[in-house]
């Protein structure tokens, strides 16, 4: 009879001398969880390389460009202003009020659904890096998120622009930006991890999702208040993307956030969390397969 200590021998001697337990491997206990895990925390310890590489995206994007990232900028400015005159005209409403409200909800907008189109290629464009370097998965995720997070640095500028034109000026709940922008970068990591993984396996859901962000789009409060629904608008908290949008730019704009658009923005960011570990401790495995 075999000895069942064998295969842990085999693996330890397997492995290169100083190699993390994240690398060893053992098909008799496959350790999904604490390998998952594992794989997380030494990601998140590693932060400073997933952020340099994402500036390294960043100028190889923008490589031979005189503007750079800032054309984003300059686009989004031009879509805050020929936009804002627009609606303004047809929901009678005063442009020095709407203005910040357009402003704020497209660079949040831009930021979520960037990061959710992008999500779906955070494995699949490290394919080379996979299969050579054993580096954890969360560090390409993490590249993901850094990459977002700093394109969408560069039009923050503008939000302080049209603030000082329209002499709106936030008050003390400005501060509650931070925790909003924190459920927004958990959110961000997460889907960029399920995501991830679900279209290296499965090269149709890229498309699907770009076409829902679409739609998304216009069934969001984005160019649109949420009182302009009405009596229909207490369902607005069903829908995501409004409510982790409201979470930051409700202290911006509206004054404050109500405790119900909290709840429910922590209740998915809970979920989304919850179903993105599921998934990754159970094919963690599989990723370097299927990119």
């Amino acid at each position: 009879m075999l000895d069942s200590t064998l295969p842990r021998q085999a693996a330890s001697r397997a492995a290169p001398l100083g190699a993390a337990p994240l690398y060893v491997s053992d098909a008799a206990q496959p350790r999904r969880r604490a390998a998952a895990l594992e794989d997380l925390a030494t990601g998140l310890r590693r932060w400073r390389l997933p952020a340099a590489l994402a500036r390294l995206d960043i100028r190889n994007r923008y490589r031979g460009s005189v503007l750079g990232p800032f054309w984003l900028t300059l686009s989004t400015a031009v879509m805050v202003v020929g936009l804002g005159l627009l609606y303004s005209s047809l929901f009678k409403m005063e442009l020095a009020g709407y203005l910040p409200f357009i402003a704020v909800s497209l660079i949040v907008w831009n930021m979520i659904s960037q990061t959710v189109t992008d999500a779906c290629i955070s494995l699949t464009s490290a394919e080379g890096i996979i299969r050579q370097v054993p580096l954890p998965f969360s560090v390409h995720v993490l590249r993901c998120v850094f990459r977002n997070a700093l394109i969408t640095a560069h039009s923050l500028p503008l939000v302080f622009l049209v603030f000082a034109a329209c002499g709106t000026l936030p008050g003390l709940e400005v501060l509650l930006v931070l925790p909003g922008l924190a459920l927004v970068a958990v959110n961000a990591f997460f889907i960029a991890l399920f995501l991830g993984m679900l279209c290296a396996r499965f090269r149709d859901i890229g498309p699907i999702v770009a076409s829902l962000m679409q739609l998304a789009f216009f069934m969001s409060p984005v160019l649109w208040k949420p009182e302009l629904l009405g009596d229909k608008a207490v369902w607005l908290p069903l829908n995501p993307f409004y409510v982790l949008m409201e979470t930051v730019r409700g202290p911006l704009v509206e004054g404050g956030v109500p405790a119900l658009v909290w709840l429910s923005a922590s209740l998915y960011t809970l979920l989304v969390a919850g179903v993105a570990l599921a998934f990754f401790i159970r094919f963690r495995g599989r990723i370097a397969f299927w990119v």
